[in-house]
């Protein structure tokens, strides 16, 4: 049976036959620990000048906060490759978003940032090949060392990408594009979920009022800083629309995104439902090649098939369009939506994902799994295949 958190982010079904070995993840942080990996060029082309590149490990604060840290420390604006969460140990590579300047190694309780030279440009995402996961799960049954259907898992987006415990982000971005701004703004602050703590659902309720929006305000926790700038525009000025775009560019773009990974995650429940072969391509596919370049389908076996994403310039002549339009008219959104006038900035042309993850050096010892995957793909959808598990917050999802 799928758990209805699975269904809420549009995550329809298994595709490994075992049976699942139970337990949880991330009973500790260091039980969950992921490093980005660098490309070969890219750390070879590493430098004495230009833009400084650092490694950032942290525990238990995720990267948009770490950074605002650092900037709060050392006044050093640092942009990320990829984004990780707070509830593991990550290992991850930033870079500075002014040339010539660098800051010494910097260090507390939850950071680590140390220099490992200078790139020509500002690094981006492209630059890093993969992540690799070292995941322990505890209290999981010996079936586990048989586990060996990896290469059978398709490349849904996790529950990170929705908000984890409160799966709303995709639920904001849908109303982004059809231009629903009030909307958009009280599922921000108000909407609930039954896997919320008490206190942060009491908020949201009492937040579903506006009339309550300046005492909120005073008592608002910390970690609620976007609902914070929320509030305090709503309370300035009443006007959702200017309240959204006071958001951070990369959150506002996030929901667009995270929608649109909903939609993504939808296709691949239906395309697989419905009997296609997600794991090899077919003559007329589009596919990603060796070097991660899309093309058609060259009967070629390094090329993995590749699945369009919604978006304003999505490419409708695939096998999966059946399944996408049909989405789409049960969504009541259509592609132009995704461009988006009154917030250009959070417009998304779409493109195409992988339908599979590649999983490469999968080992497993004792309790403990090990993999590396592609960039974008998460291993959370890896794990879940692996454990089954019947509430997958409960057991550290």
């Amino acid at each position: 049976m799928i758990p209805k958190i699975d269904s809420d982010i549009g995550i329809g079904l298994y595709t490994t036959k075992f049976a699942g070995c139970g337990g949880k993840i991330r009973t500790r942080l260091e039980d969950f620990l992921v490093s980005e990996v660098l490309g070969k060029k890219t750390l070879a082309s590493l430098c004495d000048d230009g833009y400084a590149v650092y490694r950032l490990k942290k525990s238990g604060i995720d990267t948009n906060h770490a950074l605002d840290l650092v900037f709060k420390k050392t006044g050093a604006r640092l942009k990320a490759l990829g984004l990780k969460d707070a509830h593991a140990v990550t290992i991850q590579y930033v870079c500075s978003v002014a040339q010539g300047k660098a800051i010494p190694n910097y260090s507390d309780g939850k950071i680590t940032l140390e220099r490992i030279g200078f790139a020509k440009k500002p690094l981006s995402a492209k630059d890093m090949t993969g992540n690799n996961f070292v995941i322990r799960i505890d209290g999981a049954d010996q079936t586990l060392a048989s586990f060996a259907e990896q290469d059978k898992i398709l490349n849904f987006y996790g529950y990170q990408r929705f908000g984890s415990k409160r799966a709303v982000t995709h639920l904001i971005g849908k109303a982004i594009i059809q231009k629903r701004f009030a909307d958009a703004v009280n599922l921000l602050l108000s909407f609930t979920s039954q896997y919320d703590s008490q206190e942060n659902t009491k908020l949201r309720q009492e937040m579903a009022d506006q009339a309550n929006y300046s005492k909120i305000l005073k008592v608002i926790p910390p970690q609620m800083d976007l609902e914070k700038i929320i509030l305090q525009e709503m309370i300035d000025h009443g006007d959702p629309q200017k309240a959204l775009h006071e958001l951070p560019i990369g959150i506002r773009r996030l929901y667009v995104e995270a929608y649109q990974s909903y939609l993504f995650n939808l296709t691949l429940t239906s395309a697989y439902q419905y009997g296609e072969n997600l794991f090899e391509p077919q003559q007329g596919d589009v596919c990603f090649d060796k070097n991660a370049k899309l093309g058609k389908y060259q009967m070629d076996d390094s090329q993995k098939l590749a699945i369009p994403m919604v978006g304003f310039s999505y490419f409708k002549k695939t096998r999966f369009d059946y399944h996408i339009s049909k989405i789409l008219e049960q969504e009541q959104v259509k592609p132009s939506d995704f461009y988006l006038k009154e917030m250009q900035e959070s417009s998304n042309e779409g493109g195409f994902r992988s339908a599979a993850i590649q999983c490469d050096a999968f080992a497993i010892n004792s309790d403990t799994v090990s993999f590396t995957l592609q960039r974008g793909s998460f291993a959370t959808m890896i794990m879940r295949e692996i454990i089954k598990p019947q509430s997958p917050l409960e057991a550290g999802f």
